[in-house]
């Protein structure tokens, strides 16, 4: 049985939050601005409604990343932990290694493999799409 409550945060713990329930979306990036953020070959996130969602300790420092998104990342670690797309203002986008248990979700498609690094192989079964899924 999941627990209904789950905990995550930061690597250095300044910023901890918790999430009730399961998230409605989950998917792989491999743009570029993940990659770059994160550095890392692809990323993985969750979505959230916002009421989901509460912060427990500290403040997610965000930077403007194009016009409508702000991507959120604590000041002190440098940890990545959200994205939110300001077109959606009841969404909570959160990176799903920033869990403790980051097994606790998992992705259900991958988004963006028109920028896939070539070295870096996808070879579940999972959708995929080359830009965004519409």
């Amino acid at each position: 049985m999941v627990e209904k409550v789950k905990y995550g945060g930061c690597l250095c713990r300044k910023i901890r939050y918790q999430i009730e329930g399961a998230p409605f979306d989950s998917d792989y990036c491999h743009c570029r601005i993940c990659q770059r953020q994160t550095g890392a070959p692809v990323s993985a996130w969750m979505d959230f409604k916002k009421e989901q969602i509460k912060l427990l300790d500290g403040k997610v420092k965000e930077f403007e990343s194009s016009k409508t998104v702000r991507r959120g990342f604590c000041s002190n670690c440098g940890s990545t932990l959200s994205f939110r797309d300001i077109m959606h203002p009841d969404y909570l986008t959160l990176s799903i290694t920033s869990l403790d248990d980051p097994n606790t979700f998992s992705p259900k498609y991958h988004i963006y493999v028109d920028s896939a690094v070539k070295w870096h192989s996808i070879i579940d079964e999972y959708p995929k799409f080359q830009k965004n899924r519409t």
